[in-house]
């Protein structure tokens, strides 16, 4: 799918958008657009809708705690067609898309700014206002201490105005174009999820049926765990490792003489089977006690509390951050004789010891806790100290082949995502002619993504 160009062409003298064609207009959006200002006083919908990462979605008006009826009588009725904004908070978040097309009645929080489409194509306004959202033009409307903006803030900003018939084409083109590129994007993250799920399969067969399909079996005498090779053992972590607690958070050492300042890793740096040690906070303890907290290498470390479906996956602590302390709701466990920190890291991220932890824990929405003596009673199976390695390269090589895989999924969504933001951009700036477009001319992904690469070339 090829693309001409508009041959006359005019400079726009605006910085994010170049030239356009030149029977193109450029209006105040004052003249195009009305604020919209209807209350829900009285209660007038009940339908709770929030900007989310450029979408407009519902929400359960009835799980908002803490938040009375009443407290929605302050917010806006917004309808189909309306265009929101978030013009909050600019200088903090610059990385959040601010615009979005209403497409059902309901109400939405009266900090955002809505408009009324009345001279411009409801849709094409939509990916206009997409493309000067990646722009990042209303974060330099809101330059200096700026952190939010009214509608007499933006009512003068320029709009590029095509004629209506051009608009409907665009707006049509638009939406088949990106909805085709939306369904790669779909199937790309399908995929990921698909190569996640092969990864748990494969760790949870191999931790608990090993890697001789021919091995005889025996029973383990745990529902969870079923039959396991016969020549496992199986047992309680208890047996297997110790647990050590954390440094509670706050605990002052203002009478101690002698006190030391040491990494301190919390529940935010343990994440599900890894660390996020981008911030490690730092702790003043005094130094008798150092002993009590101090992490070793190999200690498997997981959370107390967390996601019901993450709860439980273990981290092994092999980092240069040493010496360094734990919190209290963050446990080490530190396996012995027989038992390698690999495994029982590995062993976390199985369906057995998913079912453990969720059946041995405190339930509270979509969170939950787990004592550490619910921990160490976990059964495990423990195969001879060889065959745990053996088993352990096995995977790493399996997880690395699908992580790859996934890291190649993740590239593509991000690539798609880019053309996608191309393409609409060349489209509403008129660095593309579409006015020849017709739906058949695009049956292929394939095509859309050459369409989408030759308008970023475009751009």
């Amino acid at each position: 799918m090829t693309f001409s160009k508009y041959v006359d062409m005019k400079e726009s003298r605006l910085d994010w958008v170049g030239r356009v064609p030149s029977h193109w207009e450029i209006k105040p959006l004052f003249s195009i657009f009305e604020e919209s200002r209807q209350s829900n006083k009285g209660m007038k919908s009940t339908n709770l809708l929030s900007l989310s990462y450029g979408n407009i979605v519902r929400k359960d008006i009835g799980t908002l705690d803490g938040l009375l009826p009443e407290s929605f009588e302050t917010y806006q009725v917004v309808k189909p067609n309306n265009i929101v904004f978030r013009l909050t908070d600019l200088q903090n978040d610059k990385r959040s898309l601010r615009s979005a097309i209403v497409k059902e009645e309901g109400i939405i929080t009266s900090a955002y700014l809505t408009v009324v489409p009345k001279g411009i194509h409801a849709r094409l306004a939509s990916y206009l206002f997409r493309s000067y959202d990646l722009s990042k033009v209303f974060y330099s409307m809101g330059g200096g201490l700026r952190q939010g903006m009214k509608f007499s803030d933006i009512k003068r900003l320029p709009i590029i105005l095509p004629p209506e018939a051009e608009q409907q084409k665009i707006a049509a083109f638009l939406d088949h174009e990106t909805a085709k590129i939306d369904a790669l994007i779909a199937e790309q993250q399908r995929l990921i999820e698909l190569l996640k799920e092969k990864r748990q399969a494969v760790i949870s067969h191999a931790v608990t049926k090993g890697l001789n399909p021919n091995a005889p079996m025996k029973d383990s005498g745990v529902e969870s765990l079923g039959e396991v090779p016969a020549h496992w053992e199986v047992s309680r972590l208890r047996w297997y490792a110790t647990i050590q607690g954390g440094l509670a958070k706050g605990k002052f050492y203002a009478s101690e003489k002698e006190t030391v300042e040491l990494p301190y890793l919390r529940v935010a740096n343990v994440q599900n089977g890894h660390f996020n040690l981008d911030t490690v906070h730092t702790v003043e303890i005094a130094k008798k006690e150092v002993d009590r907290y101090l992490l070793k290498q190999g200690d498997v470390l997981m959370n107390e509390g967390g996601d019901n479906d993450k709860l439980g996956r273990g981290a092994v602590w092999n980092t240069e951050i040493d010496p360094c302390l734990h919190q209290n709701h963050v446990f080490a466990i530190r396996p012995e004789r027989g038992l390698s920190s690999d495994w029982l890291a590995v062993f976390t991220q199985s369906e057995s010891a998913r079912a453990y932890f969720y059946l041995h824990s405190k339930q509270s929405t979509n969170l939950a806790s787990i004592s550490s003596s619910n921990v160490m009673s976990c059964w495990i199976p423990i195969p001879p100290e060889d065959e745990q390695d053996q088993i352990m390269e096995v995977l790493k090589e399996s997880s690395t082949k699908l992580e790859e895989m996934v890291l190649a999924s993740q590239e593509g969504i991000r690539l798609l995502g880019e053309r996608r933001s191309a393409l609409i951009s060349a489209a509403v700036t008129g660095k593309i002619d579409v006015r020849g477009w017709r739906p058949s001319e695009s049956a292929s992904p394939e095509l859309v993504l050459q369409a989408a690469e030759e308008a970023a070339s475009c751009g």
